[in-house]
């Protein structure tokens, strides 16, 4: 089994090429929307996941999960849950055990989830911890995709806005790429498992 470079530093990150997104990024701001993106996801063996709240920038303030994404290699769904509200059938496919779901940071992603709709996850697998079995020190997506895949994955939407009307471009295209990378790098490393 290959063994990784253990840490990566900021200034190696910035010199990589910057990652673009691999495929179809969907906007799902309806319930009907999302019924449909999740009949194609529970198809999926495995998906990656990840999540974005609007940014708190004082003490007293606490928003809810914003936008959830849920990426196959193909497509990925963001999910505007703030206009959708609470969805039996992500509720139904997040407590999924037939479909993994790939993420970083999850155990903060599920808090956060509470506040949207109660759910018992199923079946995520959390990278941080997945990744030390090949000497991945690192913890944050960025450093790990830049150690297994030598590209840099810009970090300059995540303090944005999630609940704007309308996202931009770039939000979407850095929603999209954090489940997407999720996915990608699970898939590489475990390429290498006996």
């Amino acid at each position: 089994m290959r063994q990784y470079r253990a840490n990566i530093e900021k200034e190696c990150v910035a010199a990589m090429s910057q990652v673009r997104p691999s495929g179809k990024i969907v906007v799902v701001k309806s319930r009907g929307e999302a019924d449909f993106a999740v009949s194609q996801l529970m198809r999926e063996r495995l998906i990656g996941f990840d999540t974005e709240t609007r940014p708190n920038f004082a003490p007293h303030m606490h928003h809810t999960v914003s936008l959830m994404q849920l990426a196959n290699a193909t497509t990925c769904y963001l999910f505007r849950l703030q206009f959708i509200g609470a969805h039996q059938g992500l509720k139904r496919l997040l407590e999924s055990p037939d479909v993994l779901k790939v993420g970083l940071s999850v155990k903060d992603d599920f808090r956060a989830l509470q506040k949207w709709m109660p759910v018992q996850p199923q079946n995520f697998l959390e990278l941080q911890s997945f990744v030390t079995q090949f000497g991945i020190e690192d913890k944050s997506l960025q450093k790990i995709y830049a150690i297994v895949f030598g590209k840099r994955i810009s970090k300059a939407q995540q303090l944005s806005n999630w609940e704007l009307p309308i996202l931009s471009p770039q939000q979407k295209a850095y929603a999209a790429i954090d489940a997407w990378a999720c996915r990608d790098i699970y898939l590489e490393l475990n390429k290498q498992q006996p």
